[in-house]
This record gives C-alpha cells, sequence and structure tokens, in this order.
C-alpha cells in the first residue's frame, strides 16, 4: 500500500472520500480509494457541535479507531490548527502519534467561527499563518507526514488573494497547497500560477457532473481531492428515510423487501465477522 507522500508525487489526481468511523473506512477501501479523509467539518455535524468545537485530541481518538481497522492513508483536515505557532507543535505530534499521513492547515483565525459554514470566513493575516506553517514543518518528525497549507481567501478576499496566499504557502515550504474555489475557471487559475502538488475538493456531484474531470484536474497539477461531506449527506438521506417509515409504518423503498437483513450481512462481511470466528473456533475449541 502507497504511503499518501509518494501517492502525491504520480500524475494522477487521489480522491480521498470522508470517513468518521473504522466501517466507513473499510468501505472505502472496498471501493478502491487509495487514501481518505477525516473532516473536522463533517465530524462536527455528526457530533452536532460544528467543527469550531472540535479539539485535536478528538480528531486523534477518532483516527486510532479508523488506523487500527484500515490501513489507508489518513489525512486530517486540522482547520486552523488548534493554535498559534507555538501550538502547532503538539497538533503536529498528536497528528504523527495518531497515524496521520497528510495534516491539512487553514489561515482561520481560531478560535473557529461557526459562520464559516455559511460561507463567511475570518483569516488571519498571511505573514501570521506563515509563521505557523514553518513550525508545523519545523515540529514534524515523520518524513512521511504531508503537511498542507489551506486557504479560503477566495471567500473572503477573492481568487486573486488566495492565490497570492497559496504562493506565499508554497515559498515557505508546505508540501501541498489548498487554494479553496469550486469555480471552473479560477479552478485554472489556481493550477496555472500556485506551484503543485495542489489539493482541492471534489465536485459535490462529483466528478460526473463536473466541467472539469480528473484528467482535468490532475493536468492542472492536482494531486488530493477530498470528498468531504458527499457520505455524509448520504447517510444522513438514508437514515431519515429510514426512521421516518419505520415511525410511520412504512416499508422503506432504499431497502426494499428483506433488505434490511441482506445490508446487515453485507456490513458484517465488511467488519471482517467470518475472520474473527475463524479465530474463535480455532482457538476456543477447548474452553
Amino acid at each position: 500500500m502507497q504511503k499518501l507522500k509518494d501517492l502525491i508525487r504520480g500524475n494522477d489526481l487521489v480522491v480521498a472520500p470522508v470517513v468518521f468511523n473504522p466501517i466507513m473506512a473499510k468501505m472505502a477501501a472496498e471501493a478502491g480509494f487509495k487514501a481518505i479523509y477525516l473532516s473536522g467539518g463533517t465530524l462536527g455535524w455528526v457530533k452536532c457541535i460544528t467543527e469550531a468545537n472540535i479539539s485535536v485530541s478528538e480528531m486523534s481518538d477518532v483516527a486510532l479507531d479508523i488506523k487500527a481497522a484500515c490501513k489507508l492513508p489518513l489525512v486530517l483536515d486540522a482547520g486552523g490548527g488548534w493554535g498559534d505557532p507555538v501550538h502547532i507543535h503538539r497538533t503536529i505530534a498528536l497528528a504523527e502519534a495518531a497515524g496521520f499521513q497528510g495534516i491539512e492547515i487553514e489561515d482561520q483565525l481560531l478560535p473557529r467561527r461557526v459562520e464559516h459554514h455559511v460561507g463567511i470566513d475570518h483569516l488571519v493575516p498571511t505573514e501570521f499563518f506563515v509563521k505557523k506553517l514553518k513550525e508545523a514543518l519545523a515540529a514534524r518528525t515523520d518524513p512521511n507526514l504531508v503537511i498542507i497549507a489551506r486557504t479560503n481567501a477566495r471567500r473572503a478576499g477573492g481568487i486573486e488573494e488566495a492565490i497570492r496566499r497559496g504562493e506565499a504557502f508554497a515559498k515557505a515550504g508546505a508540501d501541498m497547497v489548498f487554494s479553496f474555489t469550486r469555480n471552473p475557471e479560477e479552478v485554472r487559475m489556481v493550477g496555472e500560477r500556485v506551484p503543485p502538488p495542489l489539493m482541492t475538493f471534489a465536485p459535490v456531484d462529483g466528478f460526473a457532473a463536473s466541467r472539469l474531470s480528473r484528467a482535468d484536474y490532475a493536468k492542472l497539477g492536482f494531486r488530493l481531492a477530498a470528498s468531504s461531506g458527499t457520505a455524509f449527506a448520504a447517510m444522513y438521506k438514508a437514515i431519515k428515510q429510514s426512521y421516518e417509515c419505520l415511525a410511520q409504518d412504512r416499508p422503506d423503498p432504499f431497502l426494499g423487501p428483506g433488505g434490511g437483513d441482506a445490508m446487515m450481512k453485507a456490513a458484517q462481511a465488511t467488519c471482517g465477522l467470518d475472520q474473527l470466528l475463524e479465530i474463535e473456533r480455532r482457538t476456543m475449541k477447548e474452553h
């Protein structure tokens, strides 16, 4: 299995779907993905507290469970890095200890604001974030940890500011830069002007509905695309429908007749029930 550091040295765009528990990670591996992404935003919704209230230790605890079940490279959405340059050292240390192979740090003001989720971003000055980035690089002891510098400046100051910051982050030594925009023309501008390798978010409706294909992104220097919330949205819709059908004495059209049992058996297979049964039966015959 390739490390994230090696994957992004290739010529292809690596897509990393969001996971926030071990079975999601194993399902991602079954689907053929080569990396996975722990999103602070999505975990915030799962916990009903938003990303602004997620701690570094919470993210690390989730990662330990995921890494125990799945060996795919895991990327951490670290938000603003949980502090000033001095605090970044502990953030990096915990990320390494938890087994992350990538950490994405944003130029967001701390403490985080909830209104980030409605498109209003509060950014620190570029010069201050560069200090945090350099301390993250200095704190790294695992050479395989990919440090990703992200800016949401496109929403706060326009695409030119996002590109300017991306260029500064690359110059400061970031392993990968993420100048966030979903506009296809602006994506091209980022790819043409910010040094690769680059990170982005996968299109909300997937690459099949996107004006830019995976190959287009790869040609522009993008090497990592995180799908930050699509699987969570699918889970929310499926569970909401299941609960409503159960409460209203209606069959669930999503699962269909017998679908509940069939999917439960499929989930058990993903979890490795057969392997656990084999171990138990082989080792506990006389007990």
